[in-house]
């Protein structure tokens, strides 16, 4: 089960993809859970695939394909569903083997990697959903135990350093480089990391949202360990 003892109240389980689908975010909540616990051997996939990126997209017709134990169909069968369900929701997902991420080391004090406590951000309705087999999992903290890191004033001025136009475009240019996106937990506070086989949908930040956009980063891989995952 999500350990819910420090989420502040938004993280809300459900039961089935027709409740993850349908229930809307309301009040605190922004971060909606199907709790589930998989069986079948997904490290069996991340084996029989051919990794030559640091992230390899496994297209299902090639998932498809792949020579698997029992344990093995049986978790390619979860992946498959999984991803038919969201298709025909109308998102678009993609199962992602990842050995690690591209980090970004242009702004030390400052990175926009998906490493750093990030939201979402859409010009137009949606939200995003995820699932990881296995590996790491993502780690999501609460709106109000983390300050978006454009306000702090040190991190405000290191970036005043870098802007070359005027005052009054200033926070155009913060958009635009995407640092507004990214947030500063608050000291001793502890994250709820998603766990294995829950998928997730997480509120992003629209213009038409109701609630706030939810924080999350993804984990550092240890001990060179593959994360597959179903995203979009």
């Amino acid at each position: 089960m999500v350990n819910l003892s420090h989420s502040d109240n938004q993280i809300q389980c459900v039961s089935n993809f027709e409740n993850l689908i349908r229930t809307s975010f309301q009040g605190k909540v922004n971060a909606l859970c199907w709790n589930r616990k998989l069986d079948g051997d997904f490290f069996e996939i991340i084996e029989k695939s051919t990794l030559t990126e640091n992230i390899t997209l496994l297209h299902p017709d090639e998932l498809s394909k792949l020579p698997l134990s029992k344990q093995g169909q049986l978790a390619r069968n979860i992946i498959l569903e999984d991803y038919k369900l969201l298709k025909a929701f109308g998102a678009s997902p993609s199962i992602n083997i990842i050995k690690h991420y591209d980090r970004d080391d242009v702004f030390p004090y400052f990175p926009t990697d998906v490493y750093s406590f990030h939201v979402d951000k859409s010009p137009i309705p949606t939200d995003t959903f995820l699932c990881t087999y296995h590996g790491n999992a993502s780690e999501i903290v609460a709106n109000s135990k983390a300050d978006q890191k454009i306000q702090i004033p040190e991190i405000r001025n290191e970036l005043r350093k870098l802007h070359d136009g005027k005052e009054e475009d200033f926070d155009a240019f913060l958009s635009e480089f995407f640092f507004d996106l990214h947030y500063q937990p608050k000291k001793n506070v502890e994250f709820t990391n998603l766990g294995v086989g829950n998928l997730w949908k997480l509120a992003t930040k629209t213009p038409e949202s109701n609630v706030l956009p939810c924080i999350h980063r993804a984990p550092i891989e240890k001990n060179k360990q593959y994360r597959l995952l179903l995203i979009c």
